[in-house]
């Protein structure tokens, strides 16, 4: 598996598209509109997110991006796993990546959003075992039962 930065710049590979577009039908299929909080491909390519792709060769595996909400303050957004990928570490070296970019950015903190759901558990226990904890929301979010804020210090 190699992780790389995607800049999403014409042309796209179609693999990471639809994987991206995957993700953001699942959430809003499992989520009401207003607690559906990811980033479509226009989001992901405003300025100032930073996008890994997790490859297998040609094998688009999963991605993870980060975005500066506040200064020295991160947030991880978009991280997903191929289906056919899952329980094989893309996600766990998705986001070892992440912390490893927000850390030399000089980044304090990097917080994220997810689902309260019981599909969202596997997201919850990955971001634990990275040593992220509970906290309110940051940024722009708003207190909503359908999401599950956490953060960790860098």
């Amino acid at each position: 598996m190699h992780i790389t930065v995607e800049d999403l710049a014409d042309p796209v590979d179609t693999a990471v598209i639809d994987l991206l577009d995957g993700h953001v039908s699942q959430l809003r299929s499992i989520s009401p509109p207003e607690s559906t909080h990811a980033l479509d491909l226009d989001g992901l390519r405003a300025p100032g997110v930073s996008l890994w792709v997790a490859r297998d060769g040609d094998e688009v595996l999963g991605c993870g991006a980060l975005t500066e909400v506040a200064p020295g303050h991160g947030e991880v957004k978009s991280m997903r796993t191929a289906p056919r990928a899952q329980r094989r570490g893309v996600a766990r070296a998705v986001l070892a990546q992440i912390l490893a970019e927000a850390r030399r950015r000089g980044l304090s903190r990097v917080s994220l959003e997810t689902g309260s759901d019981d599909f969202f558990a596997p997201a919850r226990a990955l971001y634990a075992a990275h040593g992220f904890t509970e906290c309110g929301p940051f940024g722009s979010y708003r207190l909503d039962p359908h999401s599950t804020f956490l953060t960790l210090e860098l």
